[in-house]
């Protein structure tokens, strides 16, 4: 049974000052809590007797038993799931340099929507990207809408908030910069590698300026029929998906 106080503490987490303050983030549903379970430290699991008792040995430092109704009063989403769990953030660590030397990585420039956030996370992970270095004006990745965006994909993918133009220019010269841009060479022109940085901007503005100072290959995603009237942009998440797609699918013809 969860108290008063337990259901205060998860609600306050909808608030990143609170996430910030006490380290701990919040999961709903079995499919999202199952994948975090094991591999973020779980701190309260609530969930109804019908979840609990399909599972053994579950990794949580307390488990409550609830009716739907607790859940309800307890959970951040309209549609409340099986399961609620409260987790430690994790706190990673890894300069640019050592990890764009020799995979490729994302750079998130201020993206500003929490679901687009969690969606990009979950894009890397199915095309095999491990690090996304995202600008301190980007979304926080654990604001519940991102994290329930991700579908699990922060266990694998790990985020790292950094001042990103002093990351990108401690890069080593050989390192390729990608860009995405309106304008540009053609991605399905352009020579890939696989390894670098692959800079996604703001949603509205873009990549800034001063960011885009250092991006030394400019991809653009071209519309179909050349010329043709159409929308003016692409949703940053479905940009990152073509790019990413694009850079795998070289790797593979290759």
């Amino acid at each position: 049974m969860l108290s008063k106080n337990d259901i205060k503490n998860i609600k306050s987490l909808e608030l990143k000052k609170f996430r910030d303050e006490k380290g701990l983030f919040v999961a709903e549903g079995h499919k999202l809590v199952g994948e975090l379970l094991g591999v973020f430290d779980c701190i309260l699991l609530a969930a109804t007797d019908e979840w609990l008792g399909s599972r053994r040995n579950i990794p949580a430092q307390r488990v409550e038993p609830v009716t739907p109704d607790e859940l309800k009063r307890a959970s951040l989403l309209r549609s409340p799931q099986d399961v609620i769990a409260v987790f430690c953030m994790p706190r990673e660590s890894l300069a640019m340099k050592d990890a764009a030397g020799s995979d490729l990585v994302l750079a998130l420039d201020d993206v500003q929507d929490p679901g687009n956030l969690g969606t990009i996370i979950r894009i890397a992970d199915w095309f095999g990207i491990k690090d996304i270095f995202c600008s301190k004006g980007s979304a926080d990745v654990f604001n519940p809408k991102a994290v329930q965006a991700t579908m699990g994909a922060i266990s694998r993918v790990k985020i790292h908030y950094v001042d990103l133009l002093e990351e990108i220019k401690a890069l080593p010269a050989s390192v390729p910069v990608y860009g995405t841009y309106l304008e540009g060479q053609t991605i399905y022109n352009t020579e890939l590698s696989d390894n670098g940085v692959i800079i996604m901007g703001n949603e509205g503005k873009g990549i800034s300026r001063e960011v885009g100072k250092t991006v030394n290959r400019k991809l653009y995603i071209p519309n179909w029929p050349a010329g043709a009237a159409t929308s003016e942009s692409l949703n940053v998440a479905v940009a990152t998906a073509i790019v990413c797609s694009e850079f795998r699918r070289r790797l593979i013809r290759g």
